[in-house]
């Protein structure tokens, strides 16, 4: 039996223009995903896919060594009747035995299990942590792996595999890793809000891709930001740096800050983080934040020290 296991991540600085190589400020988070490989004499794949709730969401059965795809079954509710699940991991598979071709080349066959220990709408790295894991699995470079499928900047990557905050620059299939030291005095004063719905990442790319023009002189902020966001030492300097770092976005993409669009009314500063319209925003306040955004109709309001490594 083999056990693999990937962290999840967060992008506190740097969204969008991680792309396109701007120093960006990367946290891994304490959940994240395994995968459990054993093997068995059927000269088959057999896949399982668990929620953190231990349901699961995801059968496929391939038949091995061509990997083709013999049977799946997915949890049509949760995934909104997405018939892709499957095809899309036969492709991660298959991407995996190019790069290394004695990977799944086997007489006999393997059970494999993933399990997630964070919900599946959270937008921390489904993707990523699967990725990572069968890279390790089929011992071949994830970030070839992620550019061969899914594509990114790859810093979702960088954090399943790390244990600290990072600094992270994209550079081919070798990207510029710096673990930091980033835990700022005021981390009390910090929290994770979930909006209620999981962005999708590509379309937020393609929107970007299509705006975007030349970013010389933001992509240059971006990175100061990103090294600005590590030394800073005072709360309200901090929500200088947040704000900053919106502005710059908001220009490129043509959209309005999250706290323009939902929290105008917000007694502290919030941030979006990775794709724009989704999944976790950062936001700086006190015991009184989690009351707020529940009135809002916002539950999930994490401090930061429960979910960052």
């Amino acid at each position: 039996m083999k056990n693999f296991y990937s962290n999840g991540k967060l992008l506190l600085t740097g969204e969008y223009f991680v792309l396109e190589g701007a120093k960006s400020l990367a946290i891994p988070t304490t959940c994240g995903q395994d995968l459990v490989v054993e093997p068995i004499n059927e000269p088959q794949l057999l896949w399982d896919s668990y929620s953190n709730e231990g349901k699961c969401w995801l059968e496929a059965i391939f038949d091995l060594p061509k990997l083709r795809l013999a049977s799946a079954t997915f949890e049509v509710e949760e995934d909104g009747g997405n018939d892709k699940l499957a095809e899309n991991l036969n492709k991660i598979l298959v991407e995996a035995k190019k790069l290394n071709p004695s990977f799944l080349n086997s007489d006999k066959g393997f059970s494999v299990k993933t399990k997630l220990t964070f919900p599946k709408n959270w937008g921390l790295g489904t993707s990523s942590t699967l990725i990572n894991n069968i890279a390790n699995w089929a011992k071949i470079n994830p970030y070839k792996l992620l550019e061969n499928t899914f594509g990114g900047s790859g810093y979702d990557i960088a954090c399943a595999q790390n244990n600290t905050p990072i600094l992270y620059t994209k550079k081919g299939f070798e990207p510029i890793i710096e673990k930091v030291d980033f835990n700022p005095i005021f981390k009390d004063q910090l929290y994770f809000v979930h909006l209620n719905k999981k962005q999708n990442s590509r379309e937020g790319i393609e929107r970007y891709k299509n705006l975007k023009g030349n970013l010389t002189s933001e992509l240059k902020q971006i990175s100061e930001l990103s090294e600005a966001f590590l030394t800073c030492k005072k709360l309200a300097d901090f929500e200088m740096l947040m704000k900053e770092h919106e502005q710059i976005v908001s220009k490129t993409i043509q959209l309005k800050p999250i706290q323009d669009e939902l929290f105008s009314d917000y007694f502290g500063q919030t941030k979006s983080l990775g794709a724009w319209g989704g999944d976790f925003i950062l936001a700086t306040g006190n015991e009184d934040s989690p009351i707020y955004f529940n009135k809002k109709g916002f539950q999930t309001v994490i401090p930061y020290q429960d979910l960052i490594l």
